[in-house]
C-alpha cells in the first residue's frame, strides 16, 4: 500500500475541503491497466456499519481465495464516525476506517470490492476510486442500486449486462448475477477495466445476487460493530 500514516489527521473536516480533495484525487485514477485476472489469486471485499447515536464505524476486511471463495483471512476495526454524512461524499465517512482493517491483514489483499460505487458516481470519484488512489490498489465498486445513473433492463438470463448511462457516457454496467433478479450495479474503481469489474463480479456470485465479498464483510462489519457498542455509551 502507499503511504497512508496519519490519515486522520489529514482528513478534511468540511464539505468544501471533500470536494477539493476529490478534486485533486480524481486525476490519479488509473483506467489502463486491465487488473488482476478473475478466479486467481486472493480478493478482499470490504463494508462498513455505522451507529450514529455512539459515534462509530466498524469496518471489515474479508480476504478470499478466487478460486474456491473459501475465506482466508479477517480483519476489522472500529473508528469514530469522521464525516458528515453529505450524499457523494460517503467515502469520507468511510475510508480511514476501512483502510485500518485492510492494515490488520497478513497477506496483500489482491483485488479489493466494495459495497459502493467507483467511476459510477457524480464526481466519478466514489468509495472504489478513493480507495484504490489512497492505497494503491485494484479495485471495483458492486452497488445494490443505480444512484443518479440511467440504464435499461439486462436481459434475464445471469451474466447480461446494459450500460449505466450518464447521458452518452458510459460509468459503469447492470449486472444480472441471477436469473431473472434484479441487476447489481459494477463499476471500475482503480487499476482495472470494466470488462474485469463484471467478470470479477460474476466469480463472486455463484449463489446469490451480491458478491460474496460484500455478504461476508457485511456480516462480520456489522458483528465487530455489535461489539463495540455494548462498552460504547450514547453520545
Amino acid at each position: 500500500m502507499n503511504d497512508l500514516e496519519s490519515l486522520a489527521d489529514r482528513w478534511p473536516a468540511d464539505e468544501r475541503a471533500a470536494r477539493a480533495v476529490q478534486d485533486e484525487l480524481r486525476g490519479r485514477v488509473v483506467l489502463d491497466e486491465p487488473g488482476p485476472r478473475p478466479g486467481t489469486g486472493l480478493v478482499t471485499g470490504v463494508d462498513v456499519a455505522y451507529d450514529d447515536t455512539r459515534d462509530l464505524v466498524a469496518a471489515a476486511a474479508v480476504v478470499l481465495d478466487a478460486a474456491t471463495l473459501d475465506v482466508v483471512e479477517e480483519s476489522t476495526a472500529v473508528g469514530r464516525i469522521s464525516f458528515p454524512y453529505v450524499p457523494g461524499l460517503l467515502a469520507f465517512r468511510e475510508i480511514p476506517t476501512v483502510v485500518a482493517a485492510l492494515a490488520g491483514l497478513a497477506a496483500g489483499p489482491g483485488l479489493v470490492v466494495c459495497d459502493g460505487y467507483g467511476l459510477a458516481h457524480p464526481r466519478r470519484f466514489g468509495l472504489a476510486s478513493h480507495l484504490g488512489v489512497l492505497t494503491g490498489l485494484p479495485t471495483i465498486g458492486v452497488a445494490k442500486n443505480p444512484f443518479t445513473f440511467a440504464y435499461e433492463e439486462p436481459d434475464a438470463p445471469r451474466g447480461s449486462t446494459a450500460p449505466l448511462l450518464d447521458g452518452e457516457e458510459e460509468v459503469g454496467r447492470a449486472l444480472r448475477t441471477r436469473d431473472g433478479v434484479k441487476p447489481v450495479f459494477v463499476s471500475v474503481g482503480h487499476r482495472t477495466s470494466l470488462d474485469t469489474a463484471c467478470a470479477w463480479t460474476l466469480n463472486l456470485t455463484p449463489k446469490y445476487r451480491q458478491p460474496e465479498t460484500t455478504r461476508r464483510a457485511d456480516a462480520l462489519c456489522r458483528r465487530a460493530l455489535a461489539e463495540a457498542q455494548e462498552g460504547a455509551p450514547r453520545t
